[in-house]
């Protein structure tokens, strides 16, 4: 057994009751998405691989890569939500896998006939990206039905665990099969994650509570403004959607500019690159670990704002890298960064999963999507426009600041004068039935 995997096991056992490592459906989606989540990881390397080395991209062109991948939650996001809670959470996540297995498979099967193109690789991007909206609108609000309140925490820590883990190992696989077979080739590896992600799925026994019927004059746009309106007039939630959009606005500029900044401007060969990558990811390892742990001691509320403004300030250091040793310091304060950010993420998830209706989950969690998710696409490009006009280490100074500061949206809310968080919503929404 790993020490993560001990880690883990100890924390669960400072809870009252039947352990997630015992409950089998948990265990099933867990699994699943750890296979998911390692591919996801090996396209996220290949990708802009595949443009930088393969197809010689432009900063610009790299970044507007960047920006396809997660502009579908700027588009479809909120009739995604309405949609989510119209169906079967399950059955959309399935047939999402379904459909991400073709698309990414579609590049190693262009790539091995010759005729790869940017094009292509836009396509894949955007639709890949529409995709993942349903899949992680539906992912999200299907975990509650799977899990008690009392461990949701935990199980967002684990979840989140999951993610970072595969950030680690992902990349510098990715590095290695993009070297023995192209950085096109590599991206079967997560073409075949999509089907172990559709089996465990498959496997799981609980099924969703009956969803509630409809009021007659109920439209697919009166259930959007539903859940726009719910997180817009909670004094909290609205201020944690500031807080991380502008977070993910700033982490889109430094994302977009990573491989440049490695390749080009300290010039490290590409196959190092996923190690770098993955070495900075034992931060949000660490992060999906400690998470419910630091949430006991400095309180599940409090924590939402200390993960933002102490724990990721020292992430700034990874602009000053320097090429030779000098390098290591992206990996250390991208891990910074990766910490910091998980513990906040599983902290303001679990808030939002507290406080949220069960029949508004996919709508809040749309809502948030959309917004959060919105501004990657925006920092993506601006990343690419500024790396050009300022240059490449210059944004990243200003991509890093940024994302720091923006932990002030949640310090400066109700939440600084709370310690946890509060037990999960009971009662039905303004104009909600249930």
């Amino acid at each position: 057994m790993t020490e993560v995997a001990k880690d883990l096991q100890d924390a669960e056992s400072e809870l009252d009751g039947p352990s997630l490592w015992r409950q089998r459906d948990f265990m099933l989606l867990w699994s699943g998405q750890t296979v998911s989540e390692m591919g996801s990881a090996v396209t996220q390397i290949a990708l802009p691989l595949v443009a930088v080395v393969a197809l010689k991209a432009s900063t610009f062109e790299v970044g507007l890569l960047t920006a396809a991948t997660t502009a579908a939650f700027a588009v479809i996001a909120l009739p995604a939500g309405a949609l989510v809670d119209r169906g079967s959470k399950r059955s959309i996540m399935i047939a999402c896998d379904i459909l991400r297995l073709l698309i990414i498979g579609s590049v190693p099967v262009a790539g091995s006939l010759g005729t790869l193109t940017l094009m292509q690789l836009y396509i894949v991007a955007i639709t890949a990206g529409v995709c993942t909206v349903f899949f992680d609108v539906s992912y999200q609000s299907y975990v509650p039905s799977l899990i008690r309140a009392e461990y949701r925490m935990d199980a967002n820590g684990k979840l989140g665990a999951t993610q970072a883990f595969a950030q680690l190992g992902g990349p510098s696989l990715g590095g290695g099969l993009a070297a023995a077979f192209g950085a096109a080739g590599a991206m079967t590896a997560d073409a075949i994650s999509y089907v172990v992600s559709v089996v465990s799925i498959f496997g799981i026994r609980t099924r969703e509570e009956p969803r509630p019927a409809r009021r007659a004059d109920e439209t697919l746009r009166s259930q959007i403004a539903d859940g726009l309106r719910f997180v817009v007039q909670h004094k909290i939630l609205r201020r944690v959607v500031a807080c991380t959009g502008t977070a993910n606005l700033f982490s889109g500029m430094s994302s977009a500019l990573a491989m440049i900044f490695l390749i080009r401007v300290l010039h490290v060969r590409p196959a190092l690159t996923g190690l770098l990558m993955a070495g900075s990811a034992i931060g949000g390892i660490a992060g999906g670990v400690f998470a419910g742990r630091l949430a006991k001691k400095i309180g599940s509320a409090r924590i939402i704002w200390v993960s933002m403004l102490v724990f990721s300030a020292p992430q700034v250091i990874a602009a000053a890298a320097w090429r030779g040793w000098g390098v290591l310091l992206f990996p250390l304060g991208w891990g910074i960064a990766y910490f910091a950010g998980m513990v906040y993420n599983v902290a303001q998830l679990s808030y939002r999963q507290s406080v949220t209706p069960p029949e508004l989950m996919g709508r809040m969690n749309a809502a948030v999507r959309w917004v959060v998710w919105g501004t990657l696409p925006i920092g993506s490009i601006l990343g690419g426009v500024l790396g050009t006009l300022i240059g490449v280490r210059p944004t990243l100074w200003l991509a890093f600041i940024g994302s720091w500061a923006a932990g002030w949206f949640v310090f400066f809310s109700p939440l600084r004068h709370m310690r946890n968080v509060p037990q999960p919503a009971s009662a039905p929404a303004p104009g909600v039935t249930r």
